[in-house]
């Protein structure tokens, strides 16, 4: 019930989708009665999505998630593994053209090859199904073929392909591979996505370290930078939104222990 909710919340929670819903029932209210209601309705809506597209809104809401975990450096301590989260690969279209597509989150994947060979000692796991409310094809059949294609060898390869969205990532990743307290993970996801990825492993029992990619906001330059591209400063303001929401809805639901995980106490 919490993964069919979160995605009808999170569609409709998307300002980008709500903002086009508005302008497109002010402008049909324009031919009624009602039309200065419309004519409101329709100029909320536009605005919103000229705000929500060109503004700095959608870095200045991205950036404390993003800042929350620096770059990992290496300590004294070796990596058992890596994990890595699905997100970065479309399942569906990769099956359809039988080659690995992958989206905006693709360091996910490229991040993972690199330190195999660096820990060339690390196990390695993919947790990642399909987050469709209506199911389809897992990323992790295409994520094993992309990695081997990447230099991994197979044996080193563990795949969860189940799981539907970060809490499940953490659970059945745990179930599969019973880490011990004091084992140290590398945890691979986007920078956006770390906090709320390293607060449901935590709370799983895994020992985290992050290992954050994908960033999308440079620095304090960008939080007073426009976008010159709508699309694309639509789709950073939806990203934060979703991941603010994923926050505020997790720790309701006693899947984190803090509204905003952050670096363990030293």
């Amino acid at each position: 019930m919490f993964f069919i909710l979160s995605k009808i919340l999170g569609f409709l929670a998307a300002p980008s989708n709500v903002l086009i819903v508005f302008a497109g029932i002010g402008l049909m209210m324009l031919t009624t009665r009602r039309w200065r209601a419309g004519r409101r309705l329709a100029a909320l809506g536009i605005l919103g999505l000229v705000v929500a597209g060109l503004s700095p809104l959608g870095n200045i809401l991205m950036s404390p998630l993003e800042d929350r975990f620096p770059p990992w450096t290496q300590s004294a301590e070796m990596p058992v593994g890596i994990i890595v989260l699905g997100g970065a690969i479309d399942p569906d279209l990769s099956a359809a053209r039988h080659q690995p597509a992958l989206n905006e989150a693709a360091e996910r994947m490229t991040a993972v090859a690199d330190l195999a060979r660096r820990f060339p000692q690390a196990r390695i796991v993919f947790s990642g199904g399909n987050g469709d409310l209506v199911g389809g094809a897992p990323e992790a059949q295409v994520a094993r073929d992309l990695l081997v294609t990447l230099g991994v060898a197979p044996d080193r390869i563990t795949l969860e392909a189940t799981s539907r969205n970060t809490s499940e990532n953490a659970r059945f990743t745990k179930a599969l591979i019973n880490p011990g307290a004091s084992d140290p993970w590398l945890l691979v996801t986007s920078a956006a996505h770390m906090p709320r990825a390293v607060g449901v492993f935590r709370r799983e029992g895994f020992y985290i370290q992050p290992y954050p990619v994908d960033w999308r906001v440079g620095g304090r330059d960008d939080l007073m930078t426009l976008s010159n591209v709508t699309v694309e400063g639509l789709a950073r303001t939806d990203l934060a939104i979703r991941e603010w929401m994923g926050l505020i809805a997790y720790r309701a639901t006693g899947k984190i222990d803090e509204l905003l995980p952050g670096p363990a106490a030293k």
